[in-house]
């Protein structure tokens, strides 16, 4: 199940080796009413980690609850009331087990769903607000205050801000900030069933927000396509791997990354639904109890980013918490090959008796994941750092500077198409014309990631950001590459690595930000030297060593690169006063 390469008149076209197909039905009905999703009414779908037993939902109370919540969203608040993918719902929210009732009841109202990290601030917020045009906040008692401040500051109502909670049993109680008690139930209001592909294709039922590592937030446009084709085309091929083994599909996992990216949304609120299992959900993370829960409700399976996959391989806390993980799915940014095998030697492999860890790729305006390696796959043990193969219904090009694509085996921007892509964004022109390349329309536009990878023997490897790729004298250095090596040094904790400008040579060169568990004994220049042993000449360490106390990240696990360079900056400007 690799990937395979396609000759054609239009130019080199990668694609996966096997095709397949989704189902054209909206998210709501795909997931509630059809056959196609593993839940049962009696399936619990969302608990509280810290107390499931008195929190947590079946999918049968689930449904009631979406449609009396939806609701209240009409009656209330006019969501969805002129018409579908019109009204912007926000949610800001630390995790709690009813976070994604009010994704499914935003769209059954004929809302669009979007989310802010909870770690935003007011201003932050606030921006994000206006870009949109939200017209109802909805938070939980972690969030209320930031909510109010941005509220205040775009204009917003405070009556249009909501504050959720839950009683045992899982109720759900929906409460505006300047009412003390709850809104009272307004019956119930169903979604809309819809199979037009037209439909499906130009529906907006979510908006997400770019990373912003490299530049300001964009809101991504997400149709029930995307996300209904995310969900079957790239788990599918693992149902039926359960299915051949004659074992039931158990899904087991702990929501320990922000829902508000398309790693929570898609990987929480969708993809354990379509798959008939469990989320328990943390608060907000904390290593030693993603551990305690881990191995509490013997997690099967789990997605997360490269920071916590290096927490796994390195903390002295982890024993035996992941001996039940048959399969471990790392993204958001790439993993070097060192670290991938160091972690998944902490994985125990559950009724498998061997664990899988794997990478996959994708972004936002992707839906999530369009490379995975399912289990069963031939490539299913690689540990060659790639990020697998590309899944059914996408298609795939590399292409080069000139816009032309590159001979198989060279680098170049990947550029994608297919059901899981994005119409756009919102309301931004320039970047959907700088997003997607000239010609088609439709499913058959390609967008242009902004990624920099390589096609090897039927994987994917991704170098880096082409944004973020740095030029010595003409040699392209990819700091994931050198970010991998630095990692793997006995010493080093994390690492994260720039360009910045050298006036004497007249070129970028590579500066390094480590962080190290004891810095007595350790020196930049020692760094500098144990990387200059094991890369290429124009890959040395030449703009240095800073050591730092953690590396800037933004809650999905990317590092933002834009604040180390802002920190450069300033170092700089420090020196040229002296």
């Amino acid at each position: 199940m690799g990937s395979i390469v396609e000759k054609t008149s239009a130019g080199t076209i990668y694609k996966a080796s096997i095709s397949a197909d989704h189902p054209e039905l909206d998210l709501l009905t795909f997931l509630f009413e059809s056959p196609h999703t593993l839940a049962e009414e009696s399936s619990i779908l969302h608990a509280d980690a810290a107390d499931p037993d008195n929190n947590r939902v079946t999918k049968s109370q689930l449904r009631t609850l979406v449609k009396s919540t939806a609701s209240i969203l009409r009656n209330n608040y006019n969501i969805g009331a002129n018409g579908p993918s019109k009204d912007v719902v926000l949610a800001i929210s630390t995790g709690h087990f009813l976070l994604p009732s009010l994704f499914y009841s935003t769209i059954a109202a004929g809302g669009v769903f979007s989310a802010s990290n909870p770690g935003s601030t007011p201003k932050e917020l606030a921006a994000q607000i206006k870009q949109v045009g939200v017209k109802l906040i909805l938070c939980n008692a972690d969030t209320k205050a930031t909510a109010i401040a941005a509220a205040k500051l775009t204009g917003l109502p405070t009556q249009n801000v909501v504050v959720y909670s839950s009683l045992p049993g899982g109720k759900l109680l929906l409460t505006p900030v300047p009412s003390p008690t709850p809104l009272p139930p307004s019956g119930e209001l169903s979604w809309t069933k819809i199979t037009s592909r037209h439909a499906l294709d130009n529906s907006i039922i979510c908006l997400l927000f770019s990373s912003g590592t490299t530049g300001p937030p964009k809101a991504c446009l997400l149709s029930h396509t995307n996300m209904v084709a995310e969900a079957a085309l790239v788990l599918s091929p693992t149902r039926d791997f359960y299915a051949r083994l004659g074992l039931p599909h158990v899904y087991r996992t702990v929501a320990h990354l922000p829902a508000a990216h398309i790693a929570g949304i898609q990987g929480y609120f969708v993809n354990p639904f379509y798959l008939g299992g469990a989320v328990y959900w943390m608060r907000a993370f904390d290593f030693p109890l993603f551990l305690t829960y881990t191995a509490k409700y013997k997690v099967t399976h789990f997605f997360s980013v490269p920071p916590v996959f290096l927490l796994i391989a390195k903390s002295p806390l982890v024993t035996d918490q992941f001996a039940t993980v048959e399969q471990a799915v790392s993204g958001a940014a790439p993993m070097g090959k060192e670290l991938q095998r160091a972690a998944k030697a902490k994985l125990g492999g559950g009724r498998l008796k061997k664990a899988r860890l794997v990478q996959t790729w994708g972004l936002s305006e992707t839906t999530g994941s369009v490379t995975a390696l399912p289990m069963g796959s031939e490539f299913e043990d690689d540990e060659s750092g790639s990020v697998s193969a590309l899944v059914s219904g996408i298609e795939a090009r590399i292409v080069g500077e000139d816009g032309k694509d590159v001979e198989v085996g060279k680098e170049g921007e990947i550029w994608v198409r297919g059901p899981m892509i994005t119409k756009g964004y919102w309301n931004n022109e320039q970047a959907n014309q700088e997003g997607f390349a000239d010609g088609a329309v439709g499913r058959e536009r390609w967008f242009k990631t902004g990624d920099v990878a390589v096609y090897k023997g039927g994987l994917f490897y991704v170098v880096d950001r082409k944004k973020e790729l740095i030029k010595y004298k003409g040699n392209q250095v990819a700091p994931a590459e050198l970010e991998a090596l630095l990692i793997s040094h006995p010493k080093i904790l994390d690492a994260a690595v720039i360009g910045v400008d050298d006036e004497k040579e007249g070129t970028e060169v590579p500066k390094a930000y480590v962080v190290v568990a004891d810095q007595k004994g350790t020196t930049g220049l020692e760094i500098q030297e144990w990387v200059a042993k094991q890369v290429s000449n124009h890959k040395k360490l030449r703009g240095g060593v800073v050591f730092l106390a953690a590396i800037p990240k933004s809650p999905s696990g990317k590092i933002l690169r834009k604040d180390l360079r802002a920190l450069a900056k300033k170092q700089q400007q420090r020196v040229s006063k002296l």
